[in-house]
């Protein structure tokens, strides 16, 4: 919410300050991996998507890949079936899948759709199987129908930038005899801001960040390399759930994205945060190829 304490002046001051970002990142594609916390509140809900809407309008080439893990089990369980887990992956027989495209490509999609044209701005949504936007195969038999993207036909996405529309897409794909798959958002949304060379892929968390101490969030690391990351896997600073994330990072940056920030999106208005400030949000993890103006923080 706006602080309405702020005299005019002061509001025209902040504009100001964000302007270099502004052209920094006007006609540049920037990825947002929407999950946790930010998608089952309602308020945090309204202000990602509004954020979204500004960043439009204001000429970022934005993209919203979402997952849905909640309402996928909350739906399981009004069915009478219980979720099955192997290395935080879910098993995914027939039915399962049926349940999984229901919720992530009708009623979770369409409604981010939805609220984003009530924000102001301009979105159509799509899953991995429209246009065949992710190819897969299956990713491991005891899993069912879990995906392991093999190609993604990119040009369903940046048909619907270059007409001005925000992207919202589902992470369900598809095999090339029309199987649906269920695939890990983190995995999807790295490799559609590598088929896209994004600027920036954000990945929305339940945590600050990568944290030294995981239960302190005063002891977030704001940037990471990659040449970095073995002694972080060592020390134990990277372990459990925060492997794959940091893991899909580095693939995004093999493909070409510039840099990756994994976020808390529980803190209202992260993403301007990230990407209209100086100090930005989160952990900033990069090539190390260029220099940065965040400091390391935990050496």
């Amino acid at each position: 919410m706006m602080n309405t304490n702020l005299t005019n002046m002061e509001r025209a001051e902040v504009l100001t300050a964000a302007l270099p970002y502004i052209r920094r990142y006007a006609g540049k594609v920037v990825v947002v991996k929407y999950g946790g916390n930010a998608m089952i509140n309602d308020q945090l809900k309204q202000q990602v998507m509004e954020d979204i809407v500004l960043l439009w309008l204001i000429g970022v080439r934005i993209v919203l890949v979402h997952g849905g893990g909640p309402e996928i089990n909350d739906l399981m369980d009004r069915l009478g079936k219980k979720p099955e887990f192997v290395d935080g992956l879910r098993v995914t027989d027939k039915e399962t899948m049926d349940i999984v495209q229901m919720v992530l490509a009708g009623k979770i999609n369409k409604t981010l759709v939805n609220l984003l044209e009530m924000k102001g701005g301009k979105a159509v949504g799509l899953s991995g199987m429209d246009g065949r936007l992710l190819q897969c195969s299956m990713k491991d038999e005891r899993l069912g129908y879990v995906g392991e993207i093999q190609k993604v036909h990119i040009q369903p996405v940046t048909d619907l930038l270059d007409r001005g529309y925000i992207p919202v897409v589902s992470t369900v794909g598809c095999d090339k005899s029309g199987n649906a798959y269920n695939i890990n958002g983190d995995t999807a949304a790295a490799y559609i801001a590598g088929a896209l060379g994004a600027e920036r892929l954000i990945m929305m968390t339940d945590i600050a960040g990568v944290l030294k101490d995981k239960n302190d969030p005063s002891t977030l690391i704001p940037q990471i390399t990659l040449p970095e990351l073995p002694s972080l896997y060592d020390s134990g600073i990277i372990s459990g759930g925060m492997i794959p994330k940091v893991e899909c990072c580095a693939k995004a940056l093999s493909r070409g994205v510039r840099n990756v920030v994994i976020m808390d999106g529980r803190v209202p208005h992260s993403i301007l945060m990230e990407l209209l400030t100086d100090e930005g949000a989160g952990t900033m993890v990069s090539k190390g190829e260029e220099a940065d103006d965040r400091q390391k923080g935990w050496e």
